[in-house]
């Protein structure tokens, strides 16, 4: 919740009257509920308004509850009035996703960009096309479209929209794999806005319910399993959501990668397309669990591997940082740097294994040398 900014001076005396400290408990109990008379619609919500962050817990609950009670004259006529931005705020709150009352708030001079934030991230899929639907306000306040984006009830195409937006006029988005997402709107046709759901929006919803569905992964389960051939394969019961995310743009696979379970993320790091697979490691929902198994994963690419060998939170597990020394396909930049940080017996094993590099067997024997002519001085 916002700061104050109503202007109590800019009220008739008959509210600051019942806003005064020390007004009687019953008269500032009336205005609570929105009882001051003499007032006109807009002055009414104001005062509720103020109420509603009173210090008396029972005057500031009772206010709460008028806010979200308002007689229809009441708040037709405060939402045609030029609202303080504060007020528009606890509105925003009160009538969350009652799309006529957000369309007319949407429309107000002086909407507070963290009101804004608040209402993107708290939007379902009509609230977040309209909240979308004004670029001049996306532009002034660039943390609206990464709230929206991150929100898995916008519409897919609503996402792309502000993407391709944000793409237009060089704005740089805190999203995580932004540059992924852009660079993959830049190659896809963006649909004009509409007010049916797309077969793109439909797809991506699809694949959320049946994500929903899938029983989640224990941490040492992967939605991948290795066959007498040594090679991976999808376990049966995640094929339904991996037909699904096999009919997806790239836009889509990195959106769902980005937001998606632990499972999808383990089906996309594995995808061909090197942007989806990247997005799929930067999630901010990834779990250590996920880094252990796809860092022993010989089926991700090199850029999988890399991100991973270079976040601090993921290597401070000593296992990743063993799966990363042992998978081939790991960079051997980062495979050298992490090797000095594994214990003795694993690094003897790495000099004996057949399934490392070349380069890793001799600077694991390096290493070891290295240890035995320091204990012997």
């Amino acid at each position: 919740m916002q700061p104050s900014d109503v202007d109590l001076t800019s009220l008739p005396v008959p509210a600051q009257k019942a806003l005064a400290a020390g007004a009687p408990r019953p008269l500032r109990m009336l205005a609570a509920r929105g009882v001051v008379p003499g007032l006109k619609p807009h002055e009414i919500v104001q005062v509720v308004s103020l109420l509603s962050r009173d210090a008396d817990p029972e005057l500031s609950t009772t206010a709460e509850t008028s806010l979200k009670a308002l007689p229809r004259p009441i708040l037709e006529g405060a939402l045609t009035a030029d609202l303080p931005g504060s007020v528009i705020d606890a509105l925003g709150r009160a009538y969350l996703n009652q799309h006529e009352v957000l369309e007319r708030l949407l429309r107000m001079p002086r909407i507070d960009g963290l009101t804004l934030q608040f209402l993107a991230q708290s939007a379902d899929e009509k609230s977040g096309e309209l909240i979308a639907t004004n670029e001049q306000l996306m532009l002034a306040n660039p943390e609206v479209i990464e709230k929206l984006y991150m929100n898995k009830r916008v519409r897919m195409s609503t996402a792309d929209r502000l993407v391709e937006l944000a793409v237009r006029h060089d704005l740089e988005l805190s999203i995580p794999a932004y540059k992924e997402a852009a660079l993959a709107i830049k190659n896809e046709l963006i649909s004009e806005p509409t007010d049916e759901p797309s077969y793109d929006d439909v797809l991506f919803s699809e694949a959320e319910r049946v994500a929903a569905e899938v029983d989640p992964l224990a941490d040492d389960e992967d939605a991948f399993e290795v066959d007498e051939e040594g090679e991976e394969k999808i376990r049966q019961k995640f094929v339904p959501l991996h037909v699904l995310i096999g009919q997806m743009t790239i836009t889509q696979k990195i959106r769902r990668a980005i937001l998606g379970n632990a499972v999808e993320r383990l089906l996309l790091v594995r995808d061909a397309n090197r942007l989806v697979a990247q997005a799929a490691v930067k999630s901010p929902n990834m779990r250590d669990g996920e880094a252990i198994q796809i860092s022993a994963s010989r089926a991700v690419s090199e850029d999988v591997l890399r991100i991973i060998a270079q976040n601090r939170e993921f290597v401070r597990h000593y296992q990743v940082k063993l799966n990363l020394v042992s998978n081939p396909r790991t960079p051997l930049t980062f495979a050298a740097r992490l090797l000095p940080h594994l214990r003795d017996n694993d690094v003897r094993n790495l000099t004996k294994s057949k399934n490392v590099s070349g380069a890793i067997v001799q600077a694991a024997r390096q290493q070891l040398q290295r240890k035995q002519h320091g204990n012997k001085g």
